[in-house]
């Protein structure tokens, strides 16, 4: 079970995580879409804080002897989970870049051409 003390440390964490994720929303540093991710897996570390018998449930269920572990363990899955709809994100828009760049050589050849037919 894990103790009054760690749980009171990560619902402290989580207070000052979910006031990070506002402000950098109010300031349109994080858009909303990737911001619910991040919201999302807060709110798993803070249900499974709050209900200590649900972590244990999933620390039977995993088979990990010791409930912190299996905290750090969801936590990394959540985090795994955000770097990769990120990554997928990345290599849209590096994609996009390419076509992009491809699309305005073609723009530029094409004046070019056009000012050395005057």
């Amino acid at each position: 079970m894990l103790s009054p003390s760690l749980r009171l440390a990560i619902l402290f964490a989580l207070v000052i995580y979910f006031i990070i994720l506002v402000i950098l929303l109010k300031k349109h540093k994080l858009a909303l879409r990737y911001t619910l991710l991040w919201i999302a897996s807060g709110l798993v570390m803070l249900v499974l804080s709050i209900f200590p018998q649900l972590l244990n449930t999933v620390t039977n269920i995993l088979g990990i002897e010791v409930q912190s572990n299996a905290l750090f363990a969801i936590l990394f899955f959540c985090i795994l989970m955000i770097l990769m709809s990120i990554t997928v994100v990345i290599s849209k828009q590096n994609e996009n870049i390419k076509k992009l760049t491809q699309y305005t050589a073609t723009l530029e050849k094409r004046i070019r051409d056009m000012e050395d037919d005057s």
